[in-house]
Parts: C-alpha cells; structure tokens; sequence
C-alpha cells in the first residue's frame, strides 16, 4: 500500500470531479418524473465501473428501478467481496431550506453540500475509486464484485427478487457496505446493529365531503381531530408504545452489553446543539444511544388533511391522514408489527370515520457478528487509517435489503460507514467532509488486504 496516499493525492481532484457529475443527476427514485434520470445514472456508474478497471459492468433490469452489476476475477481460489450501495436519494423538498442548489454540488468549510453527498453516492464512489486504485497498482487481492441498486430510498422492493434470480452471479464470501456513519471524525467505529422498519399510513374519512364548520362543528366527528387523538393514543406518559403485542419479541440485551454501548462517547449537550433542541425525549429508563439503537420508536412522519393554505376557510375536513414509522430491534418481524398496527389503529377509531391502514414498506433489523475474519478486518483497517481501534455500535437507521442479503444470499455483511450524524441525509443541506470522502478511499484497500490475509 506504500503508493495509496499518492495515488489518492495526485487523482483527489478528478475524484472530485467525476463524483459532482454523478451528484448532479436527480436520481429520485420517489418521483415517477426521474424515471430517465435513473437510468441515465444507472448508465453513468456501469462506465465508472469499467473505466476503474471492471472485467464486466451492465445496467440490469429489475421490476422496478435498473440494478448495476460489475465484477473483476483475480483468481478462483481468491476470496470474494460483494459491494453493494444505492445511487437513488431522497427527495430535496423544501427547497427554501437549502442555502445552495441540491444537484449542483459546493465544497463549503471543508464539506461537499448536496443531496447524494454522503447517502449513497459519496460512500458509494469511494469504494469504486479503492477498487480503481487497487487495480491500476497491482494490489487487488480479492475477486470483487459490485450490486449497485436505484430503490433503497423507497424500500428497495424490487431487488430481493433480483438477488434471487440472480444467485450465482452474486456468489460472494461477504458483503461491504458504506451507507452508515462513524461517531466522529477522531473516534471510527463499525455498526453491527441496524433497526428493522415498519412504515405505514392510515386514512381516516369522515363526511363525504368537507362540511361548513359552523353549521356541523360540534355535531359531526372531525376525522383530523380524531386522527391526532388515535396518533397521541400509540404511545404513553413513559413513552412506551400501546399496541399490544409490540414488545413480544423486543430482544432485551443484558446489562454487562448496556454498560458496553455505554463505553462509546456521547456528548449530551453536542447532541442536542447540533440538531438545535434544548432537551432529548424518549422511553424512560434508557439512554440516548439506548434509545436510539436497542429500543423501539414509533413515529409520525407526516400528517395532513383539511385546508393548509394561505388564509382561513372554515371547513370540516372529509378526510385525516398520516405516515407512521416504527423502528424495530432484533426478533421484532416487520410483517407481524404491519398486522399488530392495522389491527389496533382500527380497533381505536370511535364511530362516525371509517379507517384504511396501507403498509408502504418494511424490512427486518440486522445484527453483524464481531468475531468474524470480516469484522476483524474492517476494524484493523480502520485502526490502520485513523490509528485507533473502532468501537462497534448500534445504528438507529434501517436498511432493509440487508437482513435479506442473508436470507436470500446467506451471506453477511459488514458495515463500515464513513459519514457522520451531523451529514443531515434525508434533509436539506446535506452534506459529506472531504476528509471522510478521501479516507473512506484510504481505508477500503486495507479491508480488501486484510480481509485476504486473514482467509488464507
């Protein structure tokens, strides 16, 4: 590895360079009117991938949005590491958040601004500018494949069909991943832990159309105010969760494993200035990190209905609705936490609203194991790099397809993220440090080195 911090000094600006045109192509895969977008992205990484050095690169289709494939052979009795990342991001609204346009990335105070920056694409693009570095030098010591999707952002719904129709193409020995954060900058760390998600929405409908509310109020039920009642309702004064059953299968971990996460470094009042809130909320009798990582949440993520525009009109509305979202832990299933929801939001709804429960996607949680060759090799890689041990956590974030990489593949995978908390994915202002972008290319070789040696 003696030519790596050359090779990533002497190329840092075409890096740059060639990660802002794939940040710059709204690859929104909520939105049906970025259906050319996606495939013109989808495009655009299959000849990244081949430029770096790839024996074979394709756009495939799926059911739904296109998954890029690439692989190098170095020999067949070589290992086998499977990359996978997402080029889908979310939706940039609202606009007027930003302080600069969302696919038209800035360097700023030593940070990319931009949707993608850091979810997935810069963590995505470090691991195929590793790959490129490996390959030019000689220094590839593994055979790699890459599983690059376009629907992570929307449930990834398409590609466990995909992983089964392909699964001899996708033969691997272990799976890497880098959509996930560190502690720190100072402090690394691997997440071994992600929640599982259940996501759902709910209707509620009252009169057949909006009412006058002097002539009906008071004498007609008001879907949107029942609905905040039933919303208030899914949760108590301890901030537990009401629907009965929910915490059947709740993994509970012991209090030698609490005391561990509790080694990890938390600055309360750091946490509550970054997300600018002047106290932190959750179930009793947990930490933040507890709360965050080895507790479930249950969320509304959206709720409308009525007249919201500018002005008065003094209406009743026909109709409620709201997103709810529930992080799961390990042993919750999602699809028997959709059917425990439905059953108990309809069984609270009071007379005079009628009540639809659609479920729009979910996904079990992960546990990676630390005494695997994988994971000792990604920790000796990032101790490499930023000369220090990482720390495994628990991450409160889900992605889904994982658990099903291991049902479908049998494969595990290690999650060795470069992005921070404060990155803001998902929200405006996204953004990704330059230096994490560069060491995230550093780091990678030696997962791939180790990760050899330690197979032989």
């Amino acid at each position: 590895m003696d030519q790596l911090n050359q090779y990533i000094e002497e190329h840092k600006q075409r890096f740059l360079d060639e990660l802002f045109e794939l940040i710059r192509i709204p690859s929104i895969s909520a939105k049906p009117e970025n259906k050319a977008d996606m495939i013109k992205m989808a495009g655009l990484l299959r000849d990244s991938l081949l430029e770096a050095g790839a024996d074979e690169a394709a756009v495939m289709e799926t059911s739904g949005q296109p998954v890029v494939f690439g692989s190098k052979l170095v020999g067949p009795d070589l290992p086998t590491v499977l990359i996978y990342g997402h080029y889908d991001v979310q939706p940039v609204e609202p606009l007027e958040l930003w302080d600069s346009e969302p696919f038209e990335p800035e360097i700023r105070d030593g940070k990319i601004w931009a949707r993608g920056a850091d979810d997935d694409k810069g963590q995505l693009f470090m691991h195929v500018k590793a790959f490129e570095f490996m390959v030019n030098t000689g220094e590839l010591p593994c055979n790699v494949k890459f599983m690059i999707e376009g629907e992570e952002e929307v449930g990834s719904s398409s590609l466990k069909e995909f992983c089964r129709k392909n699964q001899e193409l996708l033969k691997a020995d272990i799976i890497l991943v880098s959509d996930t954060t560190m502690i720190a900058t100072d402090t690394p760390s691997i997440t071994v832990g992600l929640r599982g998600l259940s996501y759902m929405e709910v209707e509620l409908t009252g009169p057949g159309r909006d009412l006058h509310s002097g002539l009906f109020g008071g004498a007609v039920a008001n879907p949107v105010n029942v609905l905040c009642k039933m919303i208030a309702s899914l949760t108590n004064d301890k901030n537990e969760i009401t629907i009965p059953g929910f915490y059947d299968d709740v993994l509970v971990l012991s209090q030698e494993e609490r005391d561990e996460m509790a080694k990890a470094p938390f600055d309360t009042e750091a946490y509550k200035k970054e997300i600018e809130v002047d106290a932190l909320d959750g179930e009793k009798g947990y930490t933040t990190l507890e709360r965050t990582g080895i507790r479930p949440s249950l969320d509304v993520n959206g709720i409308w209905g009525g007249y919201t525009e500018e002005g008065a009109k003094t209406i009743l509305p026909s109709k409620a609705f709201a997103k709810i979202s529930m992080r799961l832990v390990p042993h919750q299933n999602s699809t028997d936490i959709d059917k425990l929801f439905e059953n108990h939001f309809r069984s609270i709804a009071p007379e005079g609203v009628r009540v639809d429960v659609r479920s729009l996607h979910n996904g079990q949680g992960y546990v990676s194991p630390t005494d695997t060759i994988a994971y000792q090799a990604a920790s000796k890689a990032m101790e490499q790099t930023f000369n220090q041990r990482p720390i495994p956590t628990r991450s409160g974030g889900s992605i889904p397809i994982i658990s099903d990489f291991e049902e479908v593949l049998g494969i595990k995978t290690i999650l060795m993220g470069f992005g921070l908390e404060s990155d803001a994915i998902h929200s405006p202002n996204e953004n990704y440090p330059l230096e994490h972008f560069y060491k995230g290319i550093e780091t990678i070789p030696y997962f791939f080195k180790y990760y050899a040696e330690l197979s032989k």
